[in-house]
C-alpha cells in the first residue's frame, strides 16, 4: 500500500511536549473526578453536594482516561515503530512495573497497618501478590486499587499489537491491523459476547485505533484511510463515551454524577480534536524540564493519588473547608508523584533499561516511551 509523502510538519519521532501536557491534563480530570465526585467513602459524604458548582465538570474528569488510550495508540505505535518483540516487552515492562510495584506496596500498607477503610479492596495477601503481576482480571481477583483497571486495557493492547510487531511494522500493515480491530470491534459490540469483549475491548478499541491513525498522519501525512479510522473511532466512542456515564449515573443517581449527554459528546469532540490538531502539527509546545515533569508525574498521580484522598481527606475533614481540603489533597498528590518519578521511578528504570552502544543509543526513543500509560 503506498504511503502519503512525509509531511511537512513531521518532526521525528522525539518528545512531543504537547502530549507531555495532555497527559497532564488527563491524569488533573481523574483526580477532579475522584475527588469532587466519586469519592463518597473516603468524604463521608456525596463529593458532588459539597462541590455543586465544579460538579458538573469534574464528572467529566471520567473520560481522562480515555484521551490516555487516544494517546497510548499514538505513542506506542511510535514507539513499537523498529522495534523487536523483544525491545517492545522490556520497554513495557520498565515502564509500566516500577511505579505500579511502590503504589501496590503503598496500598497494601495504608490497610494493613492504618485504621483506614475507605475504598478498601479487602484483598488477602495472596491476593495482593498476584496483583503484582497486573493480570488479577484474568484470574477474577479485585484490584488492589480502582484504576488499576484501565492498565488491563493497555496491556491487552500491548498484546495486540504485539502481533503486529512480530509481523512487521509497516504503514500498510497498520492500516490492516487496524481496520481489521476496528471492524471486530463494532461486531464484539454486536454480538455481546464476554470472552470475545475481553479479547477485542470494543468499548476502548476505537480511542486505541484512532490514536494509532493519528500518528499515522502525523509521520505520513494526511490520507483518506487513516481520517477514516479517526472518524469510525470517534463515532463509536460517543456510543462508549455515554455507556460509561450512564452507566456511573445508574450507580449513584444524576444528583451525585450530573453530567449530561451534551457535555460528554462536546468533551469526546474535543478529546479527538485536539489530538487531531496535535497529530496535524498544529499544537507545537516546545520541550521544556517543566513539561517533561508534568509529563513524568502523570504516571505516579494517577497511581497514588487515591491513597493520598484516604490518608487526608479523612483526617482535614471538619479541620477545613471541603475547598481547603481538596486543595490541599491534590497539592500533596502532585509533590507526591513528584518524589516519586524523581527519586524511585526513574532511578529503577535507568537500572532496569538495557545499556545501549552509542550508535544504537537514541534520546528521543527513551523519551517517547515516558508518554505512553496513564
Amino acid at each position: 500500500m503506498q504511503q502519503p509523502n512525509r509531511p511537512k510538519h513531521a518532526r521525528g519521532d522525539g518528545r512531543l511536549a504537547e502530549l507531555d501536557l495532555l497527559r497532564f491534563i488527563a491524569a488533573v480530570a481523574v483526580v477532579a473526578f475522584h475527588y469532587l465526585v466519586a469519592y463518597a467513602s473516603v468524604w463521608g459524604d456525596r463529593p458532588a453536594e459539597l462541590f455543586p458548582a465544579l460538579a458538573p465538570i469534574a464528572g467529566l474528569g471520567i473520560l481522562g482516561v480515555e484521551l490516555f488510550f487516544i494517546i497510548s495508540g499514538f505513542v506506542i505505535l511510535m514507539t513499537v515503530w523498529g522495534r523487536g518483540l523483544g525491545g517492545f516487552a522490556r520497554s513495557r515492562l520498565v515502564r509500566l512495573y516500577p511505579a505500579y510495584w511502590l503504589s501496590l506496596a503503598a496500598v497494601a500498607a495504608l490497610y494493613g497497618l492504618t485504621g483506614a477503610k475507605a475504598l478498601d479492596p479487602k484483598l488477602s495477601p495472596g491476593e495482593y501478590l498476584l496483583n503484582a503481576s497486573m493480570f488479577q482480571r484474568l484470574f477474577k481477583v479485585t484490584d488492589a486499587s480502582g484504576v488499576y483497571w484501565s492498565l488491563w486495557a493497555e496491556l491487552r493492547f500491548y498484546l495486540l499489537i504485539s502481533i503486529l510487531v512480530i509481523v512487521g511494522v509497516t504503514y500498510g500493515r497498520v492500516l490492516v491491523f487496524a481496520g481489521v480491530w476496528l471492524v471486530a470491534a463494532v461486531g464484539a459490540e454486536l454480538l455481546g459476547n464476554d470472552l470475545v469483549n475481553e479479547i477485542v475491548m470494543p468499548r476502548y478499541a476505537p480511542y486505541f485505533i484512532a490514536g494509532m491513525a493519528l500518528y499515522l498522519i502525523h509521520k505520513h501525512g494526511s490520507a483518506w484511510l487513516p481520517w477514516l479510522y479517526v472518524a469510525g473511532g470517534y463515532g463509536i466512542s460517543i456510543h462508549s463515551a455515554l455507556e460509561r456515564v450512564h452507566g456511573r449515573i445508574e450507580l449513584a443517581g444524576f444528583k451525585n454524577m450530573p453530567v449530561t449527554d451534551l457535555s460528554v459528546i462536546i468533551t469526546i469532540t474535543l478529546i479527538f480534536g485536539v489530538m487531531a490538531v496535535a497529530a496535524l502539527g498544529l499544537l507545537r509546545l516546545k520541550p521544556s524540564k517543566t513539561l517533561t515533569a508534568l509529563g513524568g508525574i502523570t504516571y505516579p498521580l494517577y497511581l497514588f493519588h487515591g491513597v493520598v484522598a484516604v490518608l487526608l481527606i479523612p483526617a482535614l475533614t471538619g479541620e477545613l473547608p471541603p475547598w481547603a481540603v481538596a486543595t490541599v489533597t491534590v497539592l500533596t498528590a502532585v509533590g507526591l508523584s513528584y518524589l516519586v518519578y524523581s527519586f524511585a521511578e526513574r532511578p529503577i528504570q535507568r537500572l532496569l533499561k538495557p545499556r545501549r552502544s552509542p550508535q544504537t543509543t537514541s534520546a528521543p526513543a527513551v523519551q517517547v516511551e515516558k508518554a505512553s500509560v496513564p
